[in-house]
């Protein structure tokens, strides 16, 4: 692995381009865009007040910044850097803004989800969307980019909406049987729509394209129920991670569970293999230290080094007990996702905040149990490899493969807590994210070595 130095960036606001060659970062009210390969500055764009949202648009060539203090949205553009737009909402405020995926309309949604304005940049068109719904993931849009599914809440049902995207007509309009509908999801192929319902109500419905109930699935009542969902990318799977901390697998023929899978505390099939992290502190003798120390001892005595040892079954995993008279405990599955080829499912369970979960879906069963030092952040999957990277708020960055796991220290000066991450889009780099700076990590082809 090689490494880049520190560049600044403000609110983990730090995005690369859909064609991979640019990454756009924001400090304060300034936007800077990057080329990938050299990091050398390609623009620099200033806003009018400090950037609290950045997006690309789908083709690469524009970037919207939002600055929902002041219900305003900038748009710049690459390619005529002279060029520029500025979208006021108003009185109405503005909680929200994203691209369509044409990239040549902007969805602003206003303060209290009063409604959501598209706005064209070809035409300079405006049109509206009342009765948006505010929860957790109310919008969304298939993977070709021909509809948008939106959640909506009036006279206190729950209803979907869908949108053609190339005209913003509505294509269909119906009811659904939750009581306070909390999320909704494509499938990749965007034949099917996931719905789930709050955590209060144990609901999954599934809808097709025109409106029709596929399916409907609840595996409890009388407790909290779903925390997450997702597809995996080939959507013959939908994984569902509930508060009584377990995955349930539905299929895609009939929409029945198949399989789920528990996270107990104690691992003891001897087939699973159990990774657990040991640090261990450098030790530096007394005839190295001089006074005053140098930078490379002082940074050596206060930073540990840390490798996974291969455990043995059985094993304990370390259990945090969640305080049940405060809302939203942190119990059951909160991160849940597939690997790009669908052969893996990487789980954290929140009570058991150190440990990721790898489980082997050809087989239907746990396949690795990874436990760490610290709580355990954030986790992504290589987007063309079988490859998890990992962090966990230290200045370390973990990266599994089938092959094995690497614990490895980010060598820059002074104190670098990765806080969060993210791949490139061809799998040979990651983004690193401290709370005010950034790097970039380079991870060895099969070329190279």
């Amino acid at each position: 692995m090689n490494f880049s130095e520190l560049f600044k960036h403000s609110n983990q606001l730090c995005r690369l381009s859909p064609d991979g060659k640019c990454l756009a970062t924001c400090v304060q009210y300034r936007l800077v865009v990057r080329d990938v390969n050299t990091l050398q500055i390609l623009h620099l764009f200033t806003c009018l007040d400090q950037i609290q949202q950045v997006e690309w648009s789908s083709d690469s060539l524009f970037i919207l910044c939002a600055m929902f203090k002041r219900g305003l949205v900038q748009v710049w553009s690459l390619e005529q850097p002279d060029w520029h737009c500025k979208i006021d909402e108003g009185s109405a405020g503005l909680i929200a803004s994203r691209w369509s995926p044409d990239g040549r309309h902007i969805l602003n949604t206003t303060e209290f989800h009063l409604r959501i304005t598209v706005w064209s940049l070809c035409t300079k068109s405006v049109s509206y969307i009342k009765y948006p719904k505010a929860c957790q993931q109310g919008i969304d849009f298939s993977k070709d980019g021909r509809y948008m599914a939106l959640a909506e809440r009036r006279d206190c049902k729950d209803y979907i909406s869908i949108f053609v995207c190339s005209d913003w007509q509505l294509l269909r309009h119906f009811d659904t049987e939750t009581q306070d509908l909390s999320g909704i999801e494509w499938s990749p192929s965007g034949c099917v729509l996931a719905v789930w319902d709050d955590c209060l109500e144990y609901k999954v419905l599934l809808y097709s394209l025109d409106g029709r109930q596929l399916s409907a699935f609840s595996a409890y009542e009388w407790s909290l129920g779903v925390k997450s969902v997702t597809w995996s990318p080939s959507s013959q799977f939908l994984a569902i991670g509930s508060y009584d901390q377990k995955v349930r697998i539905l299929n895609h023929i009939t929409w029945r569970k198949i399989t789920d899978f528990d996270h107990l505390t104690t691992i003891n099939n001897p087939k699973t293999v159990v990774y657990k992290e040991v640090e261990k502190r450098p030790t530096v003798g007394v005839q190295d230290l001089t006074f005053p120390l140098s930078e490379g001892i002082s940074n050596s005595l206060f930073s540990t080094q840390s490798k996974y040892e291969v455990c043995q079954c059985p094993f304990s995993v370390r259990v945090v007990k969640p305080d049940k008279d405060r809302a939203n405990p942190k119990l059951g599955i909160g991160m849940l996702a597939f690997s790009s080829d669908s052969r893996y499912l990487a789980t954290k369970n929140d009570n058991m905040p150190y440990t990721i979960w790898i489980w082997d879906i050809q087989k239907m069963k746990l396949f690795v149990v990874m436990e760490h030092v610290a709580t355990v952040r954030t986790f992504q999957w290589d987007p063309c490899h079988a490859r998890l990277a990992i962090c966990t708020g230290n200045s370390k960055v973990y990266i599994w493969s089938p092959a094995g796991c690497v614990s490895v220290q980010v060598p820059v000066e002074g104190n670098f807590p990765v806080l969060s991450l993210f791949w490139h889009s061809n799998g040979n780099s990651l983004v690193l994210l401290s709370k005010e700076h950034f790097c970039l990590c380079y991870l060895e082809t099969a070329e190279e070595s």
